[in-house]
Formats: structure tokens, C-alpha cells, sequence
């Protein structure tokens, strides 16, 4: 019941929590104490999971051979606990975020944060793609009311593009590549060694590889990306769910997860007929850069640049080798601490400042000192240098490259490497040396949970760089 207990808690702890409204720090510490015996659940896998054991339920059984099931397997372990350790991270920073910058609609926000959660967990541990696309589309709709969360005009306008792209993807695309899998394989079951080879011509195989691509909409793959820059009015600690715990990473880990187990990397690697998407793929990580350097809001910058990270984990699936599938798995867990970091110093520089443009921000590091740090920190992680943990999944995906004789896209990450650097670095850079333009005596320190979240992620991106094993370990289970 192991794997059954990991989807009740955030469920059971969102219904708790809406019943809690009239007593928020009841509230808050239901929140708290769920997102600590979510991750120790998670992490009560890891020991089994590591010594080649994987457990399993089954939930229902709707239509006849394609169950509603749960099943624990390395990736599914590595994002999950991913996830749930920065689930219990963000409840943290939201506590001092909401309650300061005077939020409504608290309860509802953690409420449905829990849910997406539960969500979140649904398709870490799916044994098939029917469960894992009920859980792909739970999450998609138990976040629309965080999206929409201000309930302006603007986010309800956000929210209707959020919908209609990851509904119209899902289901145009999606879907159909699920119904067609169970046509020509029998099964839908994830499988080592992938369940679709000899089942039909190299053509079918690729057509069917890029519904799955475009069709998992939540990776915003160009051109189905504009969903996630409308999101960005949503509250921080929303952007924040969007970037790094969740939706985005539920995307590039269900390619990941069906590249895995349904194509099988050997199928993915030879099949020629599906090579084009690395292209594809390389604009996007290209593209993304470009736009997230014209943006003046940080918010709408560190959106773009996210995209263009998606990409990483799609290129590593891509790649089909193990230097790139390594690569990819842990390109989920160090961008996931590194990229919710910049957000969560985004949004304490809002609740301290009411700033929002780069360019206003002249000055700033010499009254948050902290927050600016913790910002440059994170920003040479996403970079991919040393000595933070981001430099281990870009090293695998530029070795994977060059294993699978694309030298090209070796360039396109150094590319990528310095265009990073073009539009994070000079943020901190300008916070703490740029000249002041106005007096900005009245600015300090974000509230103590704000820091506290801020503070734990950012040595995170140092842990990882030091002690990468256990996230290797995971990965490399993949390709063995």
C-alpha cells in the first residue's frame, strides 16, 4: 500500500486543508507535516528501488487489460523525490510569500497545490500510459485555479491559453499516439527494453515517436510553449510549482519515461525517421535563450530560459545512449533546484520591492544581500558551471552527443552554456554593482520562510555538485 499511501497523502492533506480556512496556521502546519511524510514515503523506495526490486498496485481496472496501476522504478523514484522535497520546500516559502504580500484565497491555493501534487506523484509511478495520462491531465486541470489564482483579467486570459494548449496537445496528439500504441503493440504497459520494437515500419515508428513529443504538450517543445510565458502572472510560489516541482517536469519526464519504456532506446537510436526532432529540439534550446535575453521581466526571462532547458532533457531522450539518458534523468533534478531558486528570489524581491524589471533593479544586491547571492549561485548552476550542480547533466549530454556523432549539437550547448550566462549573470552583477537610481533604504531581507526556502535550495545546488551519487545511481539504473 506504499505506493497507494504516496497519492493519498497530498489528497487527503488538500481536502484537510480546505476545511482549514478559518484557521491558517492549522492550515499551514497540515501543509507542512503532509509534505514531510510525502518525501519520507518516497524516500522509503529508494533502498528497494537501488537494489533492483520494484513494488506495484493496482488501483482499477476500467477497461479489460488496461488497468489504472502503480509500480516503482528508478526514474520514477529520482523525480518523485525530487518533487516531494521541494514540494515541502515551497510550502515553506509560500507560508511567508502568501501572508505578506496578502494574498487571498490562501486555503484554495494550498489546496489545489496539494492536489497537483498527488497528481505529480500519479505519474511518477505509473505503470502504463493510461494512468499515466489520467495523472498528466489531473494535474493539467488542478493547476488552472492556481494559474488563474489573481482572478484579473489577465490571468483568466492566461488560463484559457494554458488550458487550450496542454488540453488541445493531450488530446489532438497524446491520446491518439496512446490509442495507436495499443493498436500495434497490445499493450500500453511500461517495459524494459520498450514494448514497440518489430511491431511496424520505421516510418510509423517515427510519426508515433513525435505525437508522443508534441503530444506531452507539458514540455513546452516549440512551437506548443506559449503556454508556459502566460502562466507567469500567476503568483511566485505558482511559478515556481510550474518550473520546477511540477507540469514542466511532469513533460519532459513522461517523454523520458515513454522513450524508456515503450520505444526502448535501441528502437529510439536507430530509427532514423524520428532524427529530425533533434533539430527541433536544438532550436528550442537556442530560440528560448534568444527571447529570455530581450525580456526585461525576470519572470518572463527565467520562463523562456526554463523552455530552452526542457529541451536538455528531450535532447538526452533523443540521444537514446547512455551518456545522454544519464544526462537527461539528472538534467531533471539539478535544473529543478537551480531554476526554483531564481523563482523564489524573484518573488522575494517582489514582496520586498514591488519590482519585477530587471532593469529596475540597479543597486538592489547591497539591501538583499542573501537573495541576490543565492541568485548568482543558482544562475551558475543553470549555466552549467562548476562548482554547482548543473554541470554534471550538461557534461553527459555533451558527451552523449558526441557518442551518437553529433559534434553540432555539442556546440549548440556550449552556445547555450554562454547565451545562459548572456541573460542570469548580469542580474546579480547589476543588483550589486550597478549604480542606485532611487534610495532604496526602505528595502531588506524577504520574510524568514522565504529565506529559509531560498537558503535550502541554494545549497542543494552545492550538495548536488559534491555529492551527485545517489541522483547518478538512479539514472544510470536506466541504461543498465
Amino acid at each position: 500500500m506504499l505506493l497507494a499511501l504516496i497519492i493519498l497523502v497530498p489528497i487527503l492533506a488538500g481536502l484537510l486543508v480546505a476545511c482549514l480556512g478559518n484557521w491558517p496556521n492549522f492550515r499551514e502546519a497540515v501543509s507542512l507535516l503532509a509534505g514531510v511524510v510525502l518525501f519520507l514515503l518516497v524516500a522509503s523506495l529508494l533502498p528497494s528501488v537501488l537494489a533492483g526490486e520494484h513494488l506495484a498496485i493496482r488501483i482499477a481496472e476500467p477497461i479489460p487489460g488496461l488497468p489504472i496501476a502503480l509500480r516503482s522504478e528508478p526514474l520514477g523514484v529520482l523525480f518523485g523525490l525530487t518533487a516531494s522535497f521541494l514540494w515541502l520546500v515551497t510550502t515553506v516559502y509560500s507560508i511567508g510569500y502568501l501572508r505578506v504580500h496578502g494574498e487571498s484565497h490562501q486555503s484554495r491555493f494550498f489546496a489545489f497545490f496539494a492536489i497537483a501534487i498527488a497528481s505529480t506523484m500519479g505519474v511518477a509511478f505509473s505503470e502504463n500510459l493510461l494512468t499515466l495520462f489520467l495523472f498528466y491531465e489531473l494535474l493539467t486541470l488542478s493547476t488552472y485555479p492556481l494559474v488563474t489564482h489573481a482572478g484579473t483579467v489577465e490571468a483568466r486570459q492566461a488560463g484559457r491559453t494554458y488550458l487550450g494548449i496542454l488540453l488541445a496537445t493531450s488530446v489532438g496528439f497524446f491520446l491518439v499516439a496512446i490509442v495507436w500504441t495499443w493498436l500495434i503493440a497490445g499493450t500500453v504497459d511500461f517495459r524494459a527494453g520498450g514494448i514497440l520494437t518489430g511491431t511496424a515500419s520505421p516510418t510509423v515508428i517515427g510519426l508515433l515517436y513525435a505525437l508522443f513529443v508534441f503530444g506531452i504538450g507539458k514540455a513546452a517543445l516549440m512551437p506548443f510553449h506559449r503556454w508556459l510565458p502566460a502562466a507567469m502572472v500567476a503568483p511566485t510560489p505558482v511559478s515556481a510549482l510550474l518550473h520546477a516541482v511540477a507540469v514542466v517536469k511532469v513533460g519532459v519526464f513522461a517523454i523520458l519515461k515513454v522513450t524508456i519504456y515503450i520505444f526502448g532506446l535501441d528502437l529510439v537510436h536507430t530509427n532514423r525517421a524520428s532524427s529530425w526532432l533533434l533539430w527541433v529540439v536544438a532550436g528550442t534550446i537556442l530560440i528560448a535563450s534568444l527571447i529570455a535575453l530581450q525580456q526585461d521581466n525576470l519572470k518572463r526571462r527565467l520562463a523562456y530560459s526554463t523552455i530552452s532547458h526542457l529541451s536538455y532533457v528531450i535532447l538526452g531522450a533523443l540521444l537514446a545512449n547512455t551518456a545522454g539518458i544519464i544526462g537527461g534523468a539528472m538534467h531533471i533534478a539539478t535544473h529543478a533546484f537551480g531554476k526554483i531558486t531564481l523563482f523564489f528570489c524573484a518573488g522575494a524581491i517582489l514582496v520586498s520591492t514591488h519590482k519585477t524589471r530587471v532593469s529596475e533593479m540597479s543597486g538592489l544586491g547591497r539591501r538583499m544581500p542573501f537573495t541576490m547571492a543565492a541568485f548568482l549561485i543558482a544562475s551558475i548552476s543553470i549555466a552549467g558551471l562548476p562548482p554547482l550542480g548543473g554541470v554534471w547533466s550538461k557534461w553527459y549530454l555533451a558527451v552523449g552527443s558526441l557518442d551518437a556523432g553529433y559534434s553540432i549539437l555539442l556546440g549548440v550547448l556550449m552556445l547555450s552554456t554562454i547565451l545562459n550566462i548572456a541573460y542570469l549573470l548580469p542580474i546579480p552583477v547589476r543588483a550589486f554593482f550597478g549604480k542606485e537610481e532611487e534610495i532604496l533604504a526602505d528595502y531588506s531581507e524577504a520574510p524568514l520562510p522565504c529565506l529559509l526556502a531560498i537558503g535550502m535550495t541554494t545549497m542543494m545546488c552545492l550538495v548536488l555538485f559534491f555529492f551527485p551519487d545517489p541522483v547518478y545511481r538512479l539514472a544510470v539504473m536506466l541504461v543498465n
